[in-house]
């Protein structure tokens, strides 16, 4: 990769200083204690499966996976605890299940392998009562322990197989996200909630006391800075002429938040005002942004990297995937059945990129069942009985639920998707209902089932085409819903000296040079795209970003270092014909 080893701000949306990342070598061992399968270091945020961790390899399922490393505090952190603060260990991501130690004292267990878990170290590093505390030392022995196991598909694994290929990829397992601490005071902002449309941000300050919070908000902008009460647990932020947030103008209002006692906490955050909707343009259901019919012109994102496999080398990686798809006139990512660090939807809120967020898939995968009939044409079926095990429900649930409050609050975030052609699906009604509640006042567009399976849920017809030309049929319109077409594409073209396997390739058709390549791609937005826009569709989701192992479908190689639209004629028509589908839906 290009990108430098470097880590931005873990919580942009609640930004203190106080923070010490732990990322980078710590000591690690798998297997039981006494005998250990392996003995070493691991670079953190890596899983043990990517060639960045320094080790590149996969331990047999249920392994136990040591970390250990010795935290250092901070001048600023001691003095926020030795005035009765609390110091906060964040774990963004451990896949599946990880408990933590310090000092060989076990502290907390959580499950769930895409879901951020925090944990208070404060009563085992400190002695004395919290008004008068003493003896904190600067460093402690900290220890987390993991374990993943396939072989039970109980929780949301997304496309980890124990036997990767094809559309299935190398399972991941351990810290796959940064690790770091945080000091705050005794009472402090838990939870930020922000929900805006094109008027008005509703920020909601949640304490980890339950009790309301009260105080300012300082909210900067061109014009100069103007503040806002906090009352009762909430701000209503009304500027008086809005700058609305777009892929074309992607404005941020910027924000410090003070707040009074009991709290006396402090940090900085943003907000956009933007809103996603639906008209109705010559008796067409079409989707709209801020108010106006738009086309939403999107990528299939599955988040792969070749050196840190699900976690890139540095946060500026997410950029590069961002400002390389934009210069190509793509304006949305579909974030394929998995959950992002922060850094990857504060990227797109910076840098103008709409996100449809999918939730991700547990249970057990039939090729049958979820494969083989749809594609065949047989993509009707009550899904109400299917993944009858409470447990799989419940971890589905839970997962949505953390999706939600994990990122809900990025405004990047337009869309979701509940289910993807069948994988784990069940009672897709009742599921899509729970996330409009979970999503209340976002205003988001909802997917109930990307693909087929389609129970009459959600707000979009939502469509998968590969092995056919599209055109827009009049069944689709017999819902009355906005169609979308959410993957199609998947072209394959193998770049000499940027594959990943070179005896195995997988995709949706083939190309043999990189010029057939971009004619191809061309041809399908110019033949079939462009004209479904003009006769009513609403978005267009091509697979996809990038190559992930087998699969050499992507636009860019798995490497990033090749981007095989990247000539300048196919640029500039590319570019073209991303204007064009914005003036076909007016």
């Amino acid at each position: 990769m290009n990108c430098k080893e470097s880590y931005s701000h873990p919580r942009p949306l609640l930004k203190r200083t106080s923070v010490q990342i732990l990322n980078g070598w710590w000591d690690f061992a798998a297997g039981a204690e006494e005998q250990p399968l392996y003995q070493g270091r691991i670079r953190v945020p890596f899983p043990p499966e990517a060639a960045l961790s320094g080790i590149g390899k996969h331990f047999p399922e249920g392994t136990e996976l040591h970390y250990s490393t010795t935290a250092v505090l901070t001048p600023e952190m001691k003095q926020i605890i030795a005035a009765g603060g609390r110091l906060l260990l964040h774990i963004d991501a451990a896949d599946q299940h990880c408990r933590v130690l310090l000092g060989g004292a076990e502290l907390g267990r959580h499950t769930g392998g895409y879901e951020h878990c925090s944990f208070d170290l404060t009563s085992a590093l400190c002695s004395g009562n919290d008004e008068e505390r003493s003896s904190i030392a600067d460093s402690y022995a900290l220890q987390i322990i993991t374990t993943d196991d396939l072989r039970d598909l109980t929780q949301p694994y997304g496309k980890q197989v124990m036997k990767r290929g094809g559309m299935w990829y190398t399972p991941f397992s351990g810290l796959w996200q940064s690790v770091w601490l945080e000091a705050v005071p005794a009472v402090y902002v838990e939870e930020i909630r922000i929900r805006t449309d094109m008027e008005q941000a509703r920020i909601q300050l949640i304490l980890n006391t339950g009790a309301p919070a009260s105080g300012t908000l300082h909210i900067m902008a061109p014009g100069g800075e103007w503040t806002v009460p906090f009352e009762e647990g909430f701000a209503m932020v009304r500027p008086e002429q809005p700058h609305l947030w777009s892929p074309e103008d992607p404005y941020l209002y910027r924000f410090r938040a003070q707040l009074s006692a009991p709290a006396q906490d402090r940090f900085e955050s943003y907000f956009a005002l933007r809103a996603v909707g639906t008209v109705q343009v010559g008796g067409i259901s079409r989707l709209t942004l801020n108010g106006k019919p738009y086309f939403f012109n999107g990528l299939l994102d599955q988040g792969y990297f070749s050196d840190g496999l699900c976690t890139p080398a540095d946060s500026r990686c997410y950029d590069e995937d961002i400002l390389a798809m934009k210069a190509l006139g793509f304006n949305l990512l579909r974030k394929h059945i998995r959950i992002e660090p922060d850094a990857f939807y504060e990227a797109c809120d910076r840098l103008g990129m709409l996100v449809c967020q999918d939730m991700v898939n547990n249970g057990r995968y039939s090729f049958f069942l979820d494969t083989a009939l749809p594609t065949v044409g047989i993509q009707h079926l009550n899904d109400e009985h299917r993944h009858r095990d409470p447990a799989v429900r419940q971890a589905f649930e839970k997962t949505m639920r953390g999706c939600v409050r994990q990122v809900g609050s990025f405004p990047c975030i337009i869309a979701w998707t509940v289910f993807n052609e069948g994988w784990g699906q069940f009672a897709s009604a009742k599921m899509t209902a729970l996330l409009r509640e979970l999503d209340a006042d976002g205003g988001r567009i909802i997917d109930a089932a990307s693909g087929w399976f389609r129970s009459g849920a959600g707000d979009v017809e939502s469509l998968h085409v590969y092995f056919k030309a599209f055109s827009m049929k009049p069944a689709y319109f017999k819902s009355g819903r906005p169609v979308v077409l959410s993957e199609f594409g998947g072209i394959a073209f193998r770049e000499p000296g940027h594959c990943f396997n070179p005896d195995k390739t997988y995709g949706y058709g083939t190309a043999n040079t990189r010029r057939e390549y971009a004619q191809r791609v061309l041809d399908l937005y110019e033949n079939q795209i462009l004209p479904a826009a003009r006769a009513g569709l609403s978005a267009a989701v091509y697979t996809q970003v990038s190559d992930v192992e087998d699969e050499i479908n992507g636009i860019l190689t798995y490497d990033r270092q090749v981007n095989k639209l990247a000539d300048p004629d196919t640029r500039e028509r590319m570019r073209a014909l991303s204007q064009s589908l914005q003036e076909a839906v007016q």
